[in-house]
């Protein structure tokens, strides 16, 4: 099982190498013939092949590993948790090295940490006022933006910037800094489990060493696995060591991406009394607001970074993404508004479309945080469940990657069957398609040949009769 899903990761770094994009300079461990197949339609798709089947690897292996943490019995779940973290750690230690994988976002990262270091505010000047390798492999859409990330990336990413200026080292140290997001997660989870009389080593397994996370999380080098790990760390330290804490780390999740913000409301629900009044609720919520904002405040302002990010807000927005509900639906209004001869502006409906989903997100944050149960720490779980789902579905901009908000949370619940099924199902797509997002950049064949072949992997990783029954073992209700 290890073994497999080693191999499977080894596939994956070596397809990465093709796929994915690479500075026009980049020489990795004089693999150059590997990255001569970069250069044909041909050599692409046999590298995607190689990502899909290292990618199927995984998935089938990280099925078994499930189903053994799931059949660990009271005893044995401590040495069922010490094999998940193992795989984990094995499966996600080839990928240390790899590009940015099938996303730029990576690339920006490093761009990003350089212009920090340069004393050029990455919150006015985008990637493209640097010269050299350093943004060669920026995606062009984002080159002369400035980024919506918080200071808490930035700062480290000057850190590492001033120790080289090579954007494939500064990548790997954005993915060391990505990994401390994941040992939070190894950290929190089995206690934020241990709350909901869950077993800690499946709810671990179904997390940390998912096709979601090797793909997206480790390979995929996002922010957002630093900032769910924070948001994972507050909600324990919210209980284990009081709510001032955990507000900071709140606002720590803050200063990667806004919405890790959102855990303040499950740190101020569980940190009050039970039946706690309207009153005490808005003092502690102001209160938990004000050490979140200082800390969020202040680690811009110690590194002279100031708040330039809250303008870039809209940043994202100036995508459509098609996991957006709002986009999708404002999108179809305005087609058929236009098909209808009406007079409105052209994506009038999609901005107000999206413009109201996210007051309706709002609405259903302030709700969760006036009505909820308090001092009930599964309360304070399901809470974030609540508002992380509403913030997924009514948010104007959604990528695969945005999952990781959300499946650490889900994963310490009492799922039941249906649940457990669909989380490792979304688990599984979600690795699987990963390969098929902003790498290809326009190559329809690729795109067309490799969607049949993840169906394809989907298929046999979820629907086989194996796969049907050990799926079926992991989601047995726990007794």
């Amino acid at each position: 099982m290890l073994t497999r899903g080693m191999i499977g990761s080894l596939l994956v770094l070596a397809g990465g190498m093709v796929v994915s994009p690479l500075p026009r300079s980049a020489r990795v461990l004089h693999l150059d013939p590997l990255l001569l197949l970069r250069g044909s339609t041909a050599g692409r798709m046999l590298g995607l092949a190689v990502v899909l089947v290292g990618l199927g690897m995984l998935a089938a292996a990280w099925i078994r590993l499930c189903r053994h943490a799931a059949g660990a019995g009271a005893g044995e779940q401590a040495e069922a948790l010490g094999l998940v973290r193992q795989a984990t750690v094995v499966w996600a230690l080839p990928l240390l090295i790899a590009p940015p994988l099938f996303s730029r976002d990576g690339w920006s990262y490093a761009a990003q940490g350089m212009l920090t270091t340069l004393d050029m505010s990455p919150y006015e000047h985008g990637p493209g006022v640097l010269r050299g390798p350093i943004s060669q492999a920026v995606d062009p859409q984002w080159m002369n933006t400035p980024t919506p990330y918080g200071p808490l990336p930035l700062i480290l990413g000057d850190i590492a910037a001033r120790l080289t200026a090579d954007p494939w080292v500064l990548v790997i140290a954005h993915r060391c800094v990505a990994m401390i997001g994941l040992v939070l997660l190894a950290w929190a989870l089995p206690r934020l489990a241990r709350w909901n009389g869950v077993n800690p080593a499946l709810a671990s397994g179904l997390v940390l060493a998912s096709p979601l996370m090797v793909s997206n999380g480790v390979g995929g080098l996002h922010n957002d696995l630093l900032m769910v790990g924070l948001m994972a760390a507050a909600l324990v330290v919210a209980e284990e060591r009081g709510w001032p804490w955990a507000a900071a780390l709140g606002g720590a999740a803050a200063a990667v991406k806004l919405p890790g913000g959102l855990i303040c409301i499950a740190v101020a629900l569980v940190s009050l009394p039970l039946a706690a009044t309207l009153a005490q609720r808005v003092r502690r919520l102001v209160a938990v607001g004000v050490v979140a904002i200082g800390t969020l405040w202040g680690l811009g302002a110690i590194w002279g970074l100031g708040t330039g990010w809250l303008a870039a807000l809209a940043v994202p927005g100036t995508v459509n993404t098609p996991l957006s509900a709002p986009t999708v639906l404002g999108g179809v209004v305005d087609l058929i508004a236009r098909g209808l001869g009406a007079g409105a502006p052209e994506a009038f409906f999609l901005e107000w479309t999206r413009a109201l989903a996210t007051v309706a997100a709002l609405v259903v944050a302030g709700w969760v945080a006036l009505r909820w149960r308090t001092g009930d720490r599964s309360t304070g779980i399901a809470a974030t469940v609540f508002i992380v789902s509403a913030s997924l579905l009514l948010s104007p901009v959604v990528h695969l990657w945005y999952f990781l908000w959300l499946v650490p949370f889900l994963a310490v619940h009492r799922l039941g069957r249906s649940g457990t099924v669909f989380l490792i199902a979304l688990s599984v797509v979600a690795g699987l398609v990963a390969p098929l997002d902003s790498s290809l950049h326009g190559a329809y064949l690729i795109i067309v040949v490799g969607s049949t072949c993840a169906a394809a992997l989907g298929g046999i990783v979820l629907l086989t009769t194996r796969a049907r029954s050990r799926i079926a073992h992991i989601a047995q209700p726990a007794d």
